[in-house]
């Protein structure tokens, strides 16, 4: 006797994760949000990031989270969506949603905005390096281009430390690196560019980065 084989059961297919946007400038309601009812610089909202899912409290509302991408590089931290920050909830800088239709806003501030910062002349920069004294001593300047990240300032902070082996051999008085800045503090990471005994040309090299943040 043959028993006819049943035929193997399809399990039921699984519906598609959604595919999340990744990080783009801030919507515009939720930017004019910012800057009427938040106060913020409005240069510094264009320079910001968010990313949206879908919410549902409406057709076109919209889950929010805003961020730094410079932060997030110092962090070395590779935001790709909304996701993304759950577990990295220290970068988020305001979170809520945002309703395209009924125009509502709706967010609560995660951690303090920081960029307002003092800019230093050059005079100024040149008189703390100076002011150097003890071997491996330091004083840093946020900066607003370079290789680094992170800061009010965007692009970390250039790191001016009084050469430990100075006077040695061949052994120049300043050593000047790049951090990346993390809680406003550069890292102990840092990247080497140059030695000098000439702090006039440091003041200036540093200041032509030391400016307000600009996108």
């Amino acid at each position: 006797m043959f028993w006819k084989k049943k035929p193997a059961t399809k399990e039921p297919s699984k519906p598609k994760a959604e595919k999340l946007p990744g990080p783009k400038g801030i919507p515009e309601l939720v930017q004019r949000h910012l800057v009427a009812q938040r106060q913020m610089d409005p240069d510094l909202v264009r320079l910001l990031k968010a990313v949206v899912r879908k919410s549902p409290k409406g057709q076109k509302a919209f889950d929010c989270r805003i961020f730094d991408e410079s932060e997030a590089a110092a962090s070395e931290v590779q935001i790709k969506d909304f996701t993304s920050l759950d577990e990295h909830s220290h970068l988020i800088l305001y979170e809520g949603w945002f309703d395209e239709e009924s125009k509502r806003v709706q967010l609560e501030e995660k951690k303090k905005v920081s960029y307002d910062v003092p800019l230093f002349t050059e005079t100024e920069i040149l008189q703390k390096i100076e002011a150097l004294s003890e071997p491996g001593s330091t004083v840093f300047f946020y900066q607003a281009r370079g290789p680094a990240a992170g800061g009010p300032l965007g692009q970390g902070a250039a790191v001016v430390e009084l050469n430990p082996n100075y006077p040695g051999r061949k052994a120049k008085k300043y050593i000047v690196c790049t951090a990346n800045v993390v809680g406003m503090e550069p890292v102990d990471k840092r990247q080497k560019l140059l030695e000098s005994d000439k702090p006039k040309e440091i003041a200036k090299w540093i200041k032509e980065a030391h400016h307000k943040r600009s996108f």
